[in-house]
């Protein structure tokens, strides 16, 4: 089956309410990732109704998303309580999106905040063995900062994955269980991602739509049916075939996620 492995079912309301129908028809894994109350008790209800259908799973995950703080909408420690009882009621397969977004003035003043929301969800990964999904942007140094850390988590997905294959490599060699995650950037022939597809090594790739927020060119959302352009321009960085690689996606995603 199609993986992808990391989506915000909530917010694909806004763009097409059939998503969940067309998940399924495309018989789509997914990583779907929540920030709040309201946004996974309804993930989490399409995760329960997936598996009563025997329809293609939903891997649950939430994090305090490091750029709740800047916005100011709600308060991210009262978020952090909620993300705290759903992993102590073992409700979550994976914790986040969390980690630092660095990429304007406005995250940057945040930062103290951000740093202190990512040290107590991954003491959380940690003590309960639950895989973290990692936002980072112009934040790389603090997660090599973290690797001590990082390497006592199960896994670690970098969501849409920025950094070069040298620092992956990097991570990897600290002991990070890591896997790299490629979405429309690669269609859109973004230099430093193409050249990380192609370098990283296979067993480390995942790729993801993070609908609805990585639109291919021409679309104004992201969704499922973007899947197969992503694999196969993955599978062309690569010299793979896509039928080779999605195996190897696969099993990777299972891996990523402890399934």
């Amino acid at each position: 089956m199609p993986t992808d492995s990391h989506c915000h079912l909530y917010d694909m309301l806004r763009y097409r309410q059939d998503a969940e129908a067309e998940r399924r028809r495309r018989a789509v894994i997914c990583a779907a990732s929540s920030w709040n109350a309201e946004d996974f008790l309804y993930t989490e209800a399409l995760a329960q109704k997936a598996a009563a259908d025997n329809a293609p799973p939903i891997v649950l995950c939430c994090a305090v998303h490091p750029q709740v703080p800047a916005a100011r909408t709600h308060n991210p420690y009262d978020l952090l309580s909620f993300v705290e009882s759903m992993v102590q009621e073992k409700r979550l397969n994976a914790l986040g999106e969390t980690g630092f977004d660095l990429f304007n003035d406005a995250f940057r003043q945040t930062e103290a905040v951000q740093d202190e929301l990512f040290a107590v969800q991954l003491e959380y990964a940690q003590t309960h063995s639950l895989p973290l999904v990692l936002h980072i942007r112009k934040a790389l140094h603090k997660v090599f900062a973290a690797s001590r850390q990082l390497k006592k988590v199960p896994a670690v997905v970098f969501h849409a994955w920025s950094g070069t294959a040298t620092e992956g490599q990097a991570l990897l060699r600290r002991g990070i269980n890591a896997f790299f995650s490629f979405g429309s950037s690669i269609t859109l022939n973004h230099k430093a991602a193409v050249r990380s597809c192609a370098d990283l090594p296979a067993e480390r790739l995942l790729l993801e739509t993070d609908a609805p927020y990585q639109p291919l060119r021409g679309s104004r959302f992201s969704q499922w049916a973007d899947l197969p352009l992503i694999l196969h321009s993955a599978a062309h960085i690569r010299g793979e075939s896509p039928q080779s690689l999605s195996l190897t996606l696969d099993d990777n995603f299972t891996r990523a996620y402890l399934l």
